[in-house]
């Protein structure tokens, strides 16, 4: 795990009150973090999705698992460094937990 995804699962989706799985392997992609209970998946971005190429292969990734019923929500290192309890804020409304 990157350590924005350390920082993530250690200070808050870990303490949550739903089996949440890391680098879940769905279809034939991995994603950073799954939760069943919503079929949410979360990922977080490093700087290399910005580039073009990343960016296409995350979009048809993201339509892929949609087409399957998941919901995605996807935040950058940078917001996870600067705006993490707006993140577990987002989290929590998507879970109903809020």
């Amino acid at each position: 795990m990157t350590p924005e995804e350390r920082h993530l699962w250690y200070d808050f989706l870990k303490k949550l009150p739903f089996t949440v799985h890391r680098q879940k392997v769905l279809y034939r992609y991995i994603v950073d973090f799954y939760i069943n209970h919503k079929q949410l998946i979360i990922e977080i971005d490093g700087i290399q999705h910005g580039e073009e190429e990343n960016y296409e292969k995350d979009k048809d990734r993201d339509e892929f698992l949609k087409s399957k019923g998941f919901q995605i929500v996807r935040y950058t290192n940078k917001e996870i460094n600067h705006n993490f309890k707006g993140i577990c804020n987002d989290i929590l409304k998507i879970l109903e937990l809020e």
